[in-house]
């Protein structure tokens, strides 16, 4: 699939939930639009079928995101339904890693590929100010237990203030290094005002390049992370819904009143 403005539109970021188990500063902010309600959240069922559909449109890369994934009920039968469709090349999964330990084994023999885990510091003081009460050893412990399992490669998260150069930054990239995971620094954007860049070793915020659309966990296909467009896959069907968002797909991002990082993934 190619947009109006010839991107190659194949990588598929499905928001299992918009729950999660942590409340990071940058994420869960004041005014934040309240929860989905879980009668409006699309089975498993549901998810595969818009996924079956996009990946016969084009789609080649799936990512699972949040809230978290992992707090989503039997997430492991939803990894094991989307690895049996075929065209998928490219299937991850982005988590905070606090349960990682309790299932990375299970993923990873379900058929999940790669992991990105959240770590935006080694600060164990820290680590528990930007997440509002978490604690990081079960983040190590998962970053363990994933290495074991075989998921390659594992990639760190880390979002940053302004630069990849300052002291929390430095000390996850020599992590990072230490333990031969990749690293993606993110600087901290801002949806309402549009403020966004480009990801310090990653495609994100790249939007000349884009090549990703966003479902919801309620149903609702999203050109861009920072644009209030979303199309119903309940009311259009996935193929239409999947059609009119690559359609409209912006060439840049723009100030969204009613989205949220928690709701349709960062």
């Amino acid at each position: 699939m190619f947009d109006r403005f010839n991107r190659k539109i194949h990588y598929l970021r499905i928001s299992v939930t918009d729950r999660c188990d942590q409340r990071c500063i940058y994420c869960r902010q004041k005014g934040e639009n309240p929860l989905i309600s879980q009668k409006d959240v699309l089975s498993f069922e549901e998810i595969f079928e818009v996924t079956q559909k996009a990946v016969e449109m084009g789609i080649d890369k799936v990512r699972l995101t949040g809230g978290e994934p992992l707090v989503r009920r039997d997430i492991v039968t939803l990894v094991s339904m989307l690895a049996q469709i075929e065209g998928i090349k490219d299937f991850a999964i982005t988590t905070n890693g606090t349960t990682l330990d309790r299932f990375a084994d299970a993923l990873v023999k379900a058929g999940l590929q790669r992991v990105n885990i959240s770590l935006d510091t080694l600060d164990t003081a820290r680590y528990s100010e930007i997440t509002r009460g978490g604690d990081i050893e079960y983040v190590l412990r998962g970053i363990e237990v994933a290495k074991k399992a075989g998921f390659s490669p594992i990639k760190i998260n880390c979002v940053i203030q302004d630069s990849s150069k300052e002291k929390d930054a430095r000390e996850v990239a020599s992590f990072a290094k230490k333990n031969g995971m990749g690293v993606r620094f993110i600087r901290k954007m801002n949806i309402e005002r549009g403020m966004f860049w480009p990801v310090d070793g990653g495609t994100g915020g790249d939007c000349e390049r884009c090549n990703r659309l966003r479902l919801s966990s309620d149903g609702k296909i999203f050109p861009c992370l920072f644009s209030d467009l979303a199309f119903s896959v309940r009311e259009l069907g996935a193929e239409e819904a999947v059609r009119q968002a690559v359609k409209v797909k912006p060439k840049s991002g723009l100030p969204s009143k009613h989205n949220g990082f928690n709701a349709i993934g960062g």
